[in-house]
């Protein structure tokens, strides 16, 4: 499963990469930039609800080859369109909410199928691993991305994209999760309303869903708006975008590492607290830089202390659930991690318009650090985590 989904993440990364610099050569404006995130986001905050309930009634596996499918498609036809020379903004933007939309099942249902396949004392180990089969992909995926845009086109990221799509089908086929959800005849509502009660009643829940949801709105544009500050900022081409977006995902690796080998399962609240307040103070200093050097160590830096946020907090909530609720949970969780992705692109986008990327970039490194101060001073029920 780690082999086939590494791969298909590789696929996912060389097109992340492509199409970034194909809306922005296409349109010239960080705004298009931004809606693309956001139509590519926004429908796994909308549906991941219903494909949590789903993930909870429906074989996790057979849910997941339905969304590898259609993201299968969706790459060839967006190849396609490159070769024919008929693409237009509006097509991405098309494909990337069929993608999203796909993902909105597919999603739950791979966050409640991974922890199935290990031991309860293997969790927090799995989904560090987890994080850097994804991470390493973010490394490898923009470098032969890049180096593929550059000498080929991107209608061989894309195309290759979709082939990279069958080593995860693959191994899908090939895997036996020992746990498969009982058949239910629950409203999908009631089932919806039990998952999003679990979140309220247990201590320290909903503050995860909440920093969950803050802390990707703030972040998260640093790596969406890296074409413009690569070409804007510092006057480069794909090869700078590409070199900041290798960075970004080594050093995710770096702290996927880090999360893995770390024994200690205490206290994992207030250290991604403060982790994250020192990530707040590197996402600053990115948008003050102006020295390519100084500014590609941050990017690195910036992407191992998110990686170390995301990997401690993830894990704290599969930590808590059990398997029947998992999907539920997981989903009302993604919701508001993977929401604030396209809100924040959008809003971003919007403001850099009026202003200039380094500016917003300083000030949502900022406010990541307000957020993060404010749950450690007031943060008592997320403190027992």
């Amino acid at each position: 499963m780690w082999f086939g989904a590494c791969t298909s993440s590789i696929g996912t990364w060389m097109q992340i990469l492509a199409q970034s610099w194909l809306v922005y050569s296409l349109s010239k404006s960080s705004v298009y930039l931004g809606l693309d995130a956001f139509f590519g986001q926004i429908p796994i905050f909308l549906f991941s609800l219903f494909g949590g309930v789903f993930a909870d009634r429906k074989n996790r596996r057979d849910i997941l080859l339905a969304s590898q499918m259609v993201q299968l498609i969706c790459a060839f036809l967006l190849a396609g369109l490159v070769a024919t020379h008929v693409v237009q903004i509006w097509h991405i933007w098309c494909l990337s909410f069929t993608v999203g939309l796909a993902q909105s099942f597919g999603g739950p249902a791979y966050s409640a199928l991974i922890p199935t396949l290990v031991k309860k004392e293997d969790l927090q180990n799995a989904i560090a691993l987890n994080s850097i089969q994804f991470n390493l992909a973010r490394v490898v995926g923009p470098a032969l991305g890049g180096l593929a845009l550059v000498k080929l086109g991107a209608f061989w990221c894309f195309t290759l994209n979709g082939i990279s799509y069958l080593a995860v089908i693959a191994t899908l086929l090939a895997i036996r999760p020992h746990f498969v959800p009982p058949a239910t005849q629950m409203p999908v509502i009631q089932s919806m309303r039990e998952g999003i009660d679990f979140l309220r009643k247990r201590e320290g829940m909903a503050s995860l869903v909440v920093l969950a949801f803050g802390i990707t709105l703030l972040s998260y544009p640093l790596i969406t708006f890296l074409p413009v500050m690569a070409r804007d900022v510092f006057h480069g081409g794909a090869n700078t975008f590409t070199l900041f977006l290798c960075l970004s995902g080594a050093g995710s690796v770096t702290g996927a590492l880090l999360v893995a080998g770390s024994a200690s399962q205490s206290g994992q609240a207030r250290k991604s607290l403060m982790v994250m307040a020192v990530l707040g103070i590197v996402i600053t200093a990115f948008g003050l830089s102006r020295v390519l050097a100084a500014s590609a160590v941050l990017v690195f830096v910036s992407g191992s202390l998110l990686m170390i946020v995301f990997a401690l907090n993830t894990s704290m909530v599969q930590l808590y659930v059990s398997d029947t609720m998992r999907g539920r949970v997981m989903s009302v969780y993604n919701v508001a991690f993977r929401g604030g992705m396209p809100l924040g692109s959008l809003v971003s986008g919007l403001l850099i318009k009026q202003t200039s990327a380094p500016a917003i970039m300083a000030g949502n490194g900022l406010l990541v650090v307000a957020l993060a101060l404010y749950f450690l001073l007031a943060g008592k029920k997320l403190s027992k985590l």
